[in-house]
């Protein structure tokens, strides 16, 4: 059998068809699209900001009482720097898809960037709260060290605070960018579009989705699993969805959610309500109220033991 071999015609044939398959394209590739903003950068971006938000948890540099505020203001003057360069990338990208032409989008660019580093404090001040609502939620937690350092939760939540304030100023892109990269390290999805009260707390995490138009209150403590959700997207008269538009649950104070719990639509879970695991919840519930499934019917079986065979001693002797 004749061997085949990849030639320098080969190779030419391949790329021709390859490249045939980008002709048309919108959105999919990104040739002759310099004004991208760049992921790698964008990460790059967000653990500097959390070297500002809890100083010192990634161990690059040695953060004490003396240098802390050198060290501070050198990483705001580089993201600055760097976040401004992104966000105007981003914006030059929308004004080519919307064929804008007037836009200062360096000057809006700056401007957003100046807005996030001027929300930090605030931001900090929330996640407090979050990281105070782990340690009393949680009896395993023994520390807020702990929970900072180790809980996934925590790099959800504070990716989530971050990109919230990007999002509210309508920045294209990057607030995506920000919140998939938690959910890729943390298997929890929350859209920076949500709006999320103070001393929020996710037990566990894994598989909680929380959508764009998702309100969640104050002190409300949800487990894995969990999926605030939509039930159904309106569309045109073509069948396409049309987007925007309220379609998420707003999740009021003092709520417990438990494990594998589904809510969908625009519907209200009331104060202090608390929502039992593996529910299925498409209508409001009332405050005050606790929602559960019924037991379902367990069947216990005794497994049988295996019939040990007997063993037979020979016995010496005369015949």
């Amino acid at each position: 059998m004749q061997k085949k071999r990849l030639t320098n015609k080969r190779i030419e044939s391949l790329a021709e068809d390859i490249v045939e398959t980008y002709r048309g394209d919108s959105g999919i590739n990104f040739i002759d699209a310099a004004n991208l903003p760049v992921r790698a950068e964008i990460l790059e971006i967000l653990e500097m900001l959390f070297e500002v938000l809890f100083p010192g948890h990634a161990g690059r540099r040695a953060v004490t009482k003396a240098n802390i505020r050198f060290i501070v203001g050198d990483i705001l003057c580089q993201v600055y720097a760097e976040l401004s360069q992104q966000i105007e990338r981003a914006y030059r990208y929308d004004c080519r898809i919307k064929q804008c032409h007037d836009c200062d989008c360096q000057t809006m660019a700056e401007s957003v960037t100046l807005h996030l580093l001027g929300r930090l404090p605030k931001v900090r001040e929330m996640l407090k709260g979050d990281v105070a609502a782990a340690f009393d939620g949680d009896p395993a937690a023994k520390s807020y060290e702990e929970i900072v350092i180790s809980y996934p939760y925590i790099t959800a939540i504070a990716t989530y605070r971050i990109a919230h304030e990007l999002y509210l100023k309508d920045v294209p892109l990057i607030p995506r960018i920000m919140s998939e990269c938690a959910h890729a390290k943390t298997g929890i999805d929350i859209h920076p579009g949500a709006t999320i009260g103070r001393n929020f707390f996710i037990d566990h995490g894994t598989g909680v989705v929380i959508g764009e138009t998702s309100v969640i209150g104050n002190h409300v403590k949800i487990y894995q699993g969990t999926t605030l959700g939509a039930l159904s997207f309106r569309k045109d008269e073509r069948g396409r969805i049309i987007k925007g538009g309220k379609r998420h649950p707003t999740i009021e104070d003092d709520v417990t959610i438990y494990a594998e719990a589904t809510i969908l639509g625009d519907v209200v879970i009331g104060k202090g309500a608390v929502i039992g695991g593996n529910t299925w919840i498409k209508e409001s519930v009332p405050a005050g109220v606790t929602v559960s499934t019924p037991n379902a019917d367990l069947v216990y079986t005794r497994h049988k033991g295996k019939k040990q065979k007997s063993k037979r001693g020979t016995k010496k002797g005369k015949k």
